[in-house]
């Protein structure tokens, strides 16, 4: 169960903004009278066959085709806090049951599941979550460019990186909420930045970033700006990730990918779970990029992760170690951006690390190349969402262990997405975002 470090009850607000994420990551809830908090909500299951533009399909599992049931949103206490909007809201996660029981295709009850399994194998999974995104503002023809800043330079602070005073009211706002920021930069491109929240229990974690992540577009768009965390807002520059940093704790707390008699600081354990990765990378590619759009930023030497492999202290592999070993050691996977479910997509890292050590697969070699033009491999990402979708469903052995019911649902929805930019005659190999992913994508990541 997620915890949160505040020790804000019900009664504490006037009313509580239950949220939770649906099939395409977006922020779903309710404001319910905090007086009627503990009775929770219902809400339409079909909300996980919708498009963004709310066209609907008969995807498995959101029962469009029987009577749009409802499911029920419980209201997790224990993530209780103050919000950013007023001092009378408060906010929480949600968690969705149909029929009494967790609903299966709720990406809460995904990372459940995955963490319990590691749990069932006697370790503690712990995650820290690193987002980048731009700044924006209007383009004066009703759509959207980035933040014009000419100052703007990788490892900025200040009014130079922000002369918005954007990234001050964030930080702020993030302490007074209990978001547990670890480090905000700017990043490698104009009004591109970085936030990285600190460790934590796997749920505390994907919890905490999927709520900081919508305060992030909340406060710009409360300033007339956005921010987009959209993995290729501007083909002519710098993609943005979401990187998860996965490590294990066992029974008696110690850390279990640590290992300094290996030459690069990491254990059986930990080498088994990078086999995983490796081994499941293009069905996991599919639940960590799940638009047409993310699959502009996947590509060589675009410091993301791309290629099937690992290293050390490498921005060019999709699974990273520090070069420091012992307490810091952990694996850095780089291949999902912001429009990721983040609890599906975390769910999906674990499970693919987990597979490697319940196969005991072998871990390959790390690569050592500049990674540029080639990652030492030929298996990669695929090169499109209707190719990436292929790849989910043929790995059974990932399919089963991340959820049949799920990826079914997942499957259907962006399939349909994938067809409709298909019929658009659009293409990713142009200079400029498409029609389709403005329309599509812009306003909601």
């Amino acid at each position: 169960m997620s915890t949160v470090n505040t020790s804000s009850s019900f009664s504490d607000f006037s009313r509580i903004r239950m949220l939770w994420p649906d099939h395409l990551g977006l922020a779903r809830g309710k404001y319910v009278p905090s007086r009627l908090a503990n009775k929770g909500s219902g809400f339409c299951v079909t909300t996980f066959a919708m498009a963004y533009d709310r066209d609907l399909i008969p995807a498995p599992g959101a029962y469009m085709l029987d009577g749009l049931k409802d499911v029920h949103g419980t209201i997790d206490e224990s993530t209780l806090r103050p919000s950013w909007e007023d001092e009378r809201t408060g906010v929480a996660m949600t968690s969705l049951a149909l029929d009494h029981q967790p609903y299966p295709v709720a990406a809460r009850t995904v990372l459940e599941n995955a963490i319990g399994a590691w749990d069932d194998l006697g370790y503690t999974a712990k995650v820290g979550i690193e987002l980048e995104g731009y700044l924006m503002q209007p383009d004066g023809s009703g759509g959207w460019e980035c933040y014009a800043n000419p100052r703007s330079y990788v490892y900025g602070t200040g009014p130079l990186g922000d002369p918005t005073g954007f990234v001050d009211d964030v930080m702020w706002t993030a302490e007074r909420c209990g978001f547990p920021l670890e480090s905000v930069n700017v990043e490698f491109d104009e009004s591109q930045f970085e936030f990285t929240l600190v460790y934590d229990d796997a749920m505390t974690a994907c919890d905490d970033a999927f709520l900081f992540r919508l305060m992030v577009r909340e406060l710009a768009v409360a300033r007339g700006l956005d921010f987009t965390f959209l993995g290729k807002p501007f083909p002519a520059v710098s993609g943005s990730g979401l990187h998860t940093n996965m490590s294990l704790v066992d029974r008696d707390g110690g850390l279990a990918f640590a290992d300094d008699a290996d030459p690069h600081g990491i254990s059986a354990l930990g080498r088994q779970c990078l086999a995983g990765l490796v081994a499941h990378h293009q069905a996991l590619t599919t639940i960590s990029a799940p638009t047409v759009n993310a699959y502009r930023r996947l590509q060589p030497g675009s410091l993301a992760g791309c290629w099937a492999n690992w290293g050390v202290d490498h921005r060019n592999v999709t699974n990273r170690l520090p070069a420091d070993g012992g307490s810091a050691m952990r694996i850095e996977s780089r291949v999902g951006d912001g429009a990721m479910n983040i609890h599906l997509g975390v769910a999906a890292v674990l499970t693919a690390a987990r597979l490697g050590v319940t196969g005991e697969l072998e871990c390959p070699p790390a690569y050592t190349g500049d990674g540029f033009e080639e990652g030492g491999t030929d298996v990669r990402s695929a090169t499109s969402l209707d190719a990436a979708l292929d790849d989910l469903e043929a790995d059974d052995a990932f399919v089963n262990a991340l959820g049949t019911d799920v990826v079914a649902n997942f499957i259907a929805n962006k399939r349909h997405e994938a067809e409709r930019f298909a019929a658009t005659g659009e293409s990713i190999e142009s200079d400029e975002l498409t029609t389709f992913e403005r329309d599509q994508y812009l306003p909601y990541h």
